[in-house]
């Protein structure tokens, strides 16, 4: 079992390096000057096809968004995640800037991290006062008084049962401890999802809105907890935390069964289609979920490298260097780009 801790510290926090998080299209262009553009950007795991804008009224732009948009948005959100109430949602202008405000739900102790993963967990722990340990086992959790999984994991797609999870929830709360589960991805695995199982008041389930409709730069995302929890995140949000023009998106992307189907299918053909390309080239395929994959091979450095001179961008680990995360491409162009520069291995 392995425990790696972060202190407290200012000089602990970790620092955004280049190429630290995927979609870093201009630091990329630096480090591979000569590379054809556009760039092929596959480094995230964003949804290559994304939801068609709808037409959206001037106004929506010129006036505040009111509570009643906001309501009918949490709404239709709890419905598509399966939450019990729109009560038990509270919308975001993205995930990511939940992370510190779901930490400080509970008072600065000991957080637990299921690794390897996201590294802003960590961060946003490590700013709100948390101990960070980063575990090897779901068992490591139990003893924490902030336990954090994400789920579907990224970048390997690992899964932990709900039966698992609900028993830690469960060993948690004993201590006032809080379980947060990062689903950003599981709206490719919705069956693994704890947005059913809200009546305990120490889970908060985070979800992300922009990955799987491929709209990350709308800026939506989901905290979906019990009302009371749901209250003191939106106390600290503060209103209209959501842009008027996500909302309206968002409500008709989630509200939008027969394009999640499709999607669904879409992207299982694409994943299918990726691995192919993978394991011709001699990689091992070694996880991920049908938004993204990873590779496993000791010449990682030199393909990364040799990828990027060929416009086409990867994920790469520091800690993991024989790592590299594959998202999908978006059109024929993209996927011959992507198959030639494999080829010349």
């Amino acid at each position: 079992m392995l425990i790696r801790s972060h202190t407290a510290s200012p000089s602990s926090v970790p620092s955004l390096e280049p190429l630290a998080h995927g979609g870093e299209l201009a630091a990329a262009r630096r480090l591979f000057p000569g590379a054809p553009e556009p760039f092929i950007d596959l480094s995230t795991g964003i949804n290559p096809h994304p939801y068609p804008l709808p037409a959206l009224p001037n106004e929506i732009f010129a006036r505040l968004p009111d509570r009643a948009s906001v309501r009918e948005l949490a709404a239709i959100a709890a419905q598509a995640y399966g939450a019990p109430s729109p009560d038990h949602a509270a919308p975001a202008p993205g995930t990511q800037i939940l992370l510190p405000h779901v930490a400080a739900l509970v008072a600065p102790g000991r957080a637990a991290i299921l690794r390897t993963t996201y590294a802003e967990h960590a961060r946003a722990a490590v700013l709100t006062g948390h101990r960070v340990a980063e575990v090897s086992d779901p068992e490591q959790l139990r003893q924490a008084d902030l336990a954090i999984v994400v789920n579907p994991n990224n970048p390997d797609g690992r899964m932990v049962g709900k039966t698992t999870l609900l028993s830690i929830a469960d060993d948690l709360r004993q201590r006032g401890g809080i379980l947060v589960v990062d689903e950003s991805f599981a709206d490719v695995a919705s069956d693994i999802s704890l947005a059913g199982n809200l009546e305990r008041d120490n889970i908060v389930v985070l979800r992300s809105f922009g990955k799987f409709y491929g709209l990350a730069g709308l800026r939506l995302g989901f905290a979906l907890a019990t009302p009371r929890l749901i209250n003191r995140i939106e106390a600290v949000l503060g209103p209209w935390a959501v842009a008027g023009p996500a909302i309206e998106i968002g409500k008709a992307a989630l509200a939008d069964n027969e394009w999640r189907r499709r999607t669904l299918d879409r992207l299982a053909a694409d994943t299918k289609r990726l691995d192919r390309l993978l394991i011709e080239a001699g990689l091992a395929v070694i996880g991920g979920t049908s938004l993204y994959r990873l590779t496993q091979s000791p010449d990682t450095g030199e393909l990364f490298n040799r990828l990027g001179r060929a416009g086409v961008l990867v994920r790469r680990f520091a800690e993991q260097p024989d790592w590299l995360r594959w998202g999908l491409p978006g059109d024929e162009h993209a996927w011959q780009r992507l198959a030639d520069a494999l080829a010349s291995r």
